[in-house]
């Protein structure tokens, strides 16, 4: 199923996707009261996700036309820091090498770790605003952000799955002139309206395989830059869960972005970062299309 926040009165609400992806069943019309998307994954109980699985396919009164509310991110404020996969794509670390400064393409021997700060993530349709007074090297970055769904602690990549609550688009937008500048990726990462995020959270057992193989890609202004899929990940997901529970308590909620494939605006010679004006989209197979533009 697919699950979401929109905005309605000047507030936030959740629901859910019907089956013909136009309307929206809100929580509250299967009488349940969470009131954002962190509360539902912390405690929603099986039967209650059973329910709303359900009322996918037998909606009850109440829905909402998804053509008519405002478009949130799935979680609009997270209550960490997302935890994020640099150099995650061997054809990305490829084209990323004129940033770094070195002609090494060798796959790292252990995952890049980083984090993004994020005051509030923008949804679908959301204007990501340029910012040339601190840097004019804009770019994008396209990639599958996995939702944990529970206390996650020493847990083994064959016990993963179990662990992941959903699946979300991410476009990592990011100021290279910072990131660059600061020898990290902290700053460059995490500025005000750098975190679009969406359109929806799809359910982990809406893929069968695991880890789930899906196609990614990027648009700008329509044409296709980035053109890849999960599979090509050099850390895969169990991986992932496994190296950072090992360490840290991933809280239900985290968020983990795992890396871009290559397509991003400073791969090209010359680079072609974005501007004011332009529009991006990024897919997930079996997600759907995060579009935003840029003001």
């Amino acid at each position: 199923m697919k699950l979401l926040a929109y905005e309605q009165g000047g507030s936030y609400a959740i629901g859910l996707l019907d089956s013909t992806g136009e309307m929206i069943i809100p929580l509250a019309a299967l009488g349940l009261n969470y009131h954002c998307m962190s509360d539902l994954i912390a405690r929603a109980t099986p039967k209650e996700l059973a329910a709303l699985s359900g009322a996918v396919s037998s909606p009850p009164g109440g829905c909402i036309p998804y053509k008519e509310v405002g478009k949130a991110a799935p979680i609009p404020h997270p209550r960490q820091d997302i935890i994020c996969l640099g150099y995650n794509y061997l054809d990305h670390i490829k084209e990323t090498t004129k940033l770094r400064g070195t002609l090494s393409v060798e796959p790292p021997a252990h995952a890049v770790y980083f984090s993004k700060r994020v005051n509030q993530a923008l949804g679908d349709g959301g204007e990501i605003k340029a910012r040339p007074d601190l840097d004019e090297q804009l770019d994008y970055e396209a990639e599958l952000a996995v939702i944990i769904g529970k206390d996650a602690k020493n847990v083994p990549t064959d016990k993963a799955r179990e662990y992941i609550f959903g699946y979300t688009i991410l476009n990592d937008v990011s100021a290279r002139t910072l990131q660059a500048r600061h020898k990290q990726f902290y700053f460059g990462k995490s500025l005000d309206g750098f975190a679009p995020m969406g359109p929806w959270i799809v359910t982990a057992d809406e893929f069968e395989q695991f880890p789930p193989r899906l196609g990614v890609s990027s648009y700008v202004n329509g044409e296709l830059r980035q053109d890849s899929n999960t599979a090509q990940m050099i850390f895969d997901i169990p991986h992932i869960i496994e190296e950072l529970s090992a360490g840290m308590t991933l809280l239900p909620g985290t968020i983990i972005a795992t890396g871009t494939p290559s397509g991003v605006g400073m791969g090209f010679t010359p680079p072609r970062f974005l501007k004011a004006g332009d529009s991006v989209e990024c897919v997930i197979e079996g997600i759907g299309r995060l579009r935003n533009t840029i003001a």
